[in-house]
């Protein structure tokens, strides 16, 4: 490989909708430049990036793979992101550590959702990019309805480097705007011929080529003032211009091609060398001490203290941990000892290695913009900093995706929970939006993700890396128990067989606390009447009692239970019997103070387009939820609302149903109210049939 230095490098995130020819796209990257000596395909599983045995099932990628190639001197980092909905996660990380993007958009199906998200995504991180209009021989392949779709969904207006030559069945090549040359692409290896622009497609070039060079010259004062004298620009003009125009944000190019043809691809190789930014381009990046918060920075200056980003682990049974980080600044070399700031800890590095899909080649040095991995890092994991002891940095981490699905978990083999837990927890490590926890409440293995594909593809790597298999089960909804009115009661334990027998007597005084108060125990016991000694008793017989529940075995919650009188006998009397005697009177005062059960309420979050919106607020009225508010997220809709949970346990896939998989949610547990009764009825029979 090439000697190269950080000015050389890109590190370029292919985003945009799942489907829409990413993969593709870096396969032809590799096989043009010579890096790979076969074009590999996603259909029959000869890709080098979607190497996962669940990827090549599926025909998607469900998680970011890396790789490089070199192209006139420049090496390109390129990260290959998902775009399925479940797992974008890998996405958000990879592009807060890249320094440009280039968004993929089909040239049939245009702007999709997840391309939309994808965009924002991008645009908090202030994220220079272009555009890709992939698949222009598909049948209805269409550009210029692809490039307005592009100009008002995304909100942006695009500049169109590139014309192209045909459609269909019939795009043969592109008209390049800045030399108005046509390259025809009918070599296999993709190497463009050079022709005359056709003669019924020069009005069109014209035309283009002069709103190029408009948006060009209006993104800078030098070249526009140039512009108004001259009525052009030169073709240096044109180009340093555009990478000015990129690399501030202010211009986002056009171009488009078919990947599996290798037509278009040479061009745009050629534009992510001269117009992409490098990590010198991007500048500093911003942290913050970690001792007193404060904002901090780091150049990207191979003499400026060391520090990078982990923006991925994966988790192997045999090789161990492998963390994926892309270098900010400083150089890294292996045996060096940084420490990581989000832990408080410090690591050795090992070997250090570059990428190739799932191949790994060993380097000795990084410099900032290098994208590398070490093997058995033990605390070191996504979203933490790395940096040098001395001048410690941290980096805010990627904010991440809610889960929205649970499942109740059990092991189909007896004995295998412990390791559910254990190789749960190591997938934990590589996707952090999967979540695994015992319900105190229900006693179930909760597992929990983003969408019903991120649940299967998990199973399905449990099964295959850790020989684990387990069953799923719609978890218990976690219901509470209360009471609505009040009462006075006698719990009285006595017990007599031959020997020391058993006395305990409570009078207790049962009532309902505001929603959200918990439980209150009030001592009220005046001269004496039960010793002191038997007190805490009384109250632990209660508790025992409120844990299990009493109409339906759900805790008891927001009541306060007062002992008020009692009895007690100096020989027979232990701390056993009153707890015994306080339950008693517990569960039986309980029953007369109108007991109800309570549902959890969720706060959720609804993302929609537009067109779904009554059908998907007529779904959620019929769950007995209701609408509390709308906002804009683009050129989407977000609904607002409130639904009892036991209502959206299965809204993931419902929704994507209702939307054609452009509708995302998340939720968040609220508050409890009471359960209507005709549903209260049918929650106690399940409960008594379950016990019987």
């Amino acid at each position: 490989m090439a000697k190269y230095d950080s000015n050389t490098l890109r590190n370029i995130a292919i985003t945009g909708h799942g489907g829409t020819g990413k993969t593709s796209l870096c396969e032809s990257f590799l096989f043009l430049s010579g890096k790979s000596d076969k074009l590999g395909r996603v259909d029959d599983g000869s890709s080098s990036l979607d190497f996962e045995p669940e990827e090549q099932k599926r025909h998607i990628s469900i998680s970011s793979a890396i790789n490089f190639f070199e192209w006139k001197k420049y090496k390109v980092n390129i990260i290959d992101t998902p775009g399925d909905s479940n797992f974008l996660m890998d996405t958000k990380y990879s592009l807060r550590i890249a320094d440009s993007a280039i968004v993929v958009v089909d040239a049939v199906g245009g702007v999709e959702f997840q391309t939309e998200r994808v965009w924002r995504y991008a645009d908090e991180l202030s994220l220079p990019r272009m555009v890709y209009i992939s698949r222009m021989d598909r049948e209805r392949a269409d550009f210029s309805k692809t490039v307005d779709d592009i100009n008002n969904k995304l909100g942006k207006k695009t500049t169109v480097c590139y014309l192209p030559i045909g459609s269909e069945g019939s795009f043969k090549g592109l008209i390049d705007l800045a030399n108005m040359k046509a390259f025809i692409f009918d070599d296999p290896n993709g190497k463009p011929r050079k022709e005359d622009i056709p003669e019924d497609l020069m009005k069109d070039a014209k035309s283009y080529r002069e709103t190029m060079v408009e948006d060009i010259a209006e993104s800078d004062e030098g070249l526009m003032d140039k512009y108004l004298e001259e009525g052009d620009l030169s073709i240096d003009d044109i180009q340093n211009g555009l990478r000015k125009g990129v690399v501030s944000g202010d211009l986002i190019p056009v171009i488009c091609g078919s990947a599996l043809s290798n037509t278009g691809i040479i061009p745009l190789m050629d534009i992510i060398v001269t117009a992409l930014p490098s990590p010198l381009d991007r500048g500093a990046v911003v942290g913050k001490k970690p001792a007193t918060e404060e904002e901090d920075e780091r150049m990207p200056d191979e003499k400026a203290p060391f520090s990078a980003m982990v923006f991925k682990t994966i988790a192997d049974p045999y090789a161990g941990k492998l963390t994926l980080f892309r270098v900010f600044s400083g150089t890294l070399t292996s045996d060096f000892v940084f420490y990581n700031p989000s832990k408080a800890v410090s690591e050795k590095c090992g070997n250090i290695f570059y990428l190739e899909g799932k191949a790994q080649v060993p380097v000795e040095s990084l410099i900032p913009g290098d994208i590398a991995a070490l093997a058995k890092l033990k605390e070191t994991s996504t979203g933490d900093t790395m940096c040098s002891a001395k001048s410690p940095i941290i980096y805010d981490k990627v904010p991440l995706i809610s889960p929205v699905v649970r499942y109740a978990v059990e092991p189909k083999s007896k004995g295998d929970e412990e390791k559910i837990h254990s190789s749960l927890n190591r997938l934990i490590d590589e996707d952090q939006t999967l979540s695994v926890h015992r319900d105190p409440q229900t006693g179930e293995t909760i597992l929990s993700g983003v969408g019903q594909v991120h649940i299967d593809i998990t199973l399905e790597k449990l099964k295959r890396k850790f020989g684990v298999d387990v069953n799923l089960k719609q978890p218990k909804v976690p219901y509470k128990e209360t009471i609505k009115g009040k009462t006075r009661i006698q719990g009285k334990y006595k017990k007599q067989s031959g020997g020391k027998g058993q006395y305990g007597d409570t009078w207790l005084e049962i009532e309902p606390l505001p929603k959200g108060d918990g439980f209150e125990f009030v001592d009220k016991i005046v001269g004496g009447v039960i010793p002191r000694t038997y007190i805490p008793a009384v109250e632990k017989g209660i508790i025992e009692a409120m844990s299990e529940g009493l109409l339906a075995g759900y805790p008891i919650v927001d009541i306060r239970v007062s002992l008020v009188d009692g009895t007690f006998h100096a020989v027979d009397s232990s701390e056993m019997a009153f707890k015994i005697a306080g339950s008693m009177g517990f569960k039986k005062g309980f029953q007369e103070c109108r007991p109800t059960l309570l549902e959890p309420i969720v706060d959720i979050s609804i993302e929609i387009p537009d067109e779904y919106m009554g059908d998907v607020i007529g779904d959620l009225n019929s769950r007995r939820g209701r609408v509390l508010g709308m906002d804009k997220a683009g050129l989407n809709q977000v609904i607002k609302g409130q639904v009892p949970l036991a209502e959206i346990l299965s809204y993931a896939p419902d929704l994507t149903s209702i939307t054609s998989g452009r509708g995302v949610f998340s939720y968040e547990i609220s508050r409890y109210e009471e359960l209507p009764a005709h549903l209260q009825e049918k929650v106690i029979a399940e409960s008594k049939k379950e016990e019987s």
